[in-house]
């Protein structure tokens, strides 16, 4: 019943974010529609504390995979908090760049098996399959929200380049699975 509530919360979130941002969503950029968009809320902070707004306000185009709150807020306890140290602002824009890729990548361009090259340096994995799309092991919840200066697509997880992910384990998180996160 829980992952029933889930499922049916996600829908409705991904109706109410087309709803509301579509119409105004070309005429914003990536930031302003994330600002504009409750349930990106999280996600605003951190571009914030990691000093990119500017630069994901330029002209680009992006292809940004937009993690909701409650994608941040099923991290494991604390790392979300740790991320928004000033002292790890390295790491924080790692995990950022890596939901970036250049240019604007529309989900009717996505094949199963490609491998996205992320801002960031690391290649991140589309999967699709099953109705679904996946980069990494994030569901789209919401594709091709087309802001100014390129496109978001809403995802239900947060994923984390291969050296955050060793990072986080070297520093006594627990190894995790892709699934994990």
């Amino acid at each position: 019943m829980r992952t029933l509530n889930k499922i049916t919360g996600v829908f409705a979130l991904v109706f109410a974010m087309l709803f509301s941002t579509n119409v105004m969503a070309q005429d914003s950029d990536i930031v302003e529609l994330a600002v504009d968009t409750e349930q990106l809320s999280t996600l605003v902070t951190a571009v914030q504390a990691a000093d990119l707004v500017e630069t994901l306000q330029s002209e680009g185009p992006f292809t940004v995979f937009a993690p909701t709150n409650e994608a941040f807020e099923a991290l494991p306890e604390g790392v979300l908090d740790m991320l928004l140290k000033p002292e790890n602002k390295e790491m924080l824009v790692s995990v950022l760049t890596y939901h970036v890729v250049s240019g604007k990548v529309m989900s009717g361009d996505l094949e199963d098996g490609m491998k996205a090259a992320t801002v960031e340096g690391s290649e991140a994995t589309i999967k699709i399959g099953y109705g679904n799309v996946m980069v990494d092991n994030a569901t789209f919840a919401a594709a091709d929200i087309e802001a100014s200066n390129g496109v978001v697509h809403v995802i239900d997880a947060v994923i984390l380049p291969p050296s955050i992910k060793e990072a986080l384990a070297s520093n006594g998180e627990e190894e995790s699975t892709d699934e994990d996160w």
